[in-house]
């Protein structure tokens, strides 16, 4: 009993934050020996990494990815089996997922192997998903005899349209990298080696932008989506004369007329 105390107390947590380098923070889903299954524990650290790093004014861009075999093969089956309908929606899994949903900073999902049900519907929260060319992505859950409960439905059919939602959700069959980049679920495929790399440049890219463009930008995008075109062009002029007034405005075009590199800092 002793010594299964101390393994559960040196046990490593379900989701480990890195810092690799300046403006960037790496979240890394951490449980190998379940396919990385999104564990209630693991969700709930999750959403807690998410919204203090949406408030750490030092943090810039997020990457969010899984092992070098699998991203997240999905829920966690044993923890759902047994219960009923009323258990289910007490989860709350929207305000579980709502940190990751509303985070203003860029995410970018790294993608190595599968991305099955919860997985896929995690990556679809990124705003890039730079996939090696051995990922799947899959939405499963008919095949247990459910459907997709966290954005596998909507989020897919927003991301790669009826038709192919459907094909997915349907038939619970995956496609591969090459067929989600066409679709449209995906920004870009690379070797599988190169994802974790990949996703790192993209980061630090982003990261060297000013990050209150950034917001900005991500804000209007996923607003737009689901409003009308004139309502979407209407915010998009409003926030776009609002960085007239950060210093960053100022500096990125005095930098540019100066043939300088500018020093953007979030003001």
């Amino acid at each position: 009993m002793s010594h299964a105390s101390s393994a559960d107390l040196t046990a490593a947590p379900p989701v480990l934050l890195e810092r690799p380098e300046d403006g960037i923070a790496v979240l890394r889903l951490n449980r190998p020996d379940a396919t990385n299954a999104l564990s209630l524990e693991l969700q709930a650290l999750l959403a807690r990494h998410f919204a203090e790093l949406a408030d750490d004014d030092s943090v810039r861009c997020i990457v969010l990815t899984g092992g070098d075999k699998v991203f997240a093969a999905g829920g966690d089956i044993k923890s759902m089996a047994g219960v009923g309908a009323i258990d289910i929606l007490r989860r709350h899994t929207e305000r579980v997922w709502a940190p990751i949903q509303h985070c203003p900073k860029p995410v970018i999902a790294a993608v190595c192997g599968y991305a099955y049900g919860g997985g896929c519907e995690l990556a679809m929260l990124a705003d890039l998903i730079v996939a090696g060319e051995g990922a799947r992505f899959c939405q499963p859950e008919i095949r247990i005899g459910i459907m997709p409960g966290i954005g596998g439905t909507q989020r897919l059919v927003r991301a790669v349209g009826k038709v192919k939602a459907m094909r997915m959700a349907l038939t619970g069959e995956p496609i591969n990298a090459h067929e989600a980049w066409v679709a449209g679920l995906v920004s870009d495929v690379v070797p599988d080696a190169e994802v974790h790399d990949t996703a790192l440049t993209l980061a630090r890219r982003i990261a060297a932008m000013p990050p209150l463009a950034a917001e900005q930008i991500k804000e209007v995008i996923l607003a737009g989506v689901d409003a009308s075109l004139d309502t979407a062009l209407a915010l998009e002029r409003r926030a776009n004369a609002l960085l007239f007034a950060s210093r960053d405005q100022k500096e990125g075009m005095q930098a540019f007329i100066e043939k300088r590199p500018p020093r953007f800092e979030g003001r």
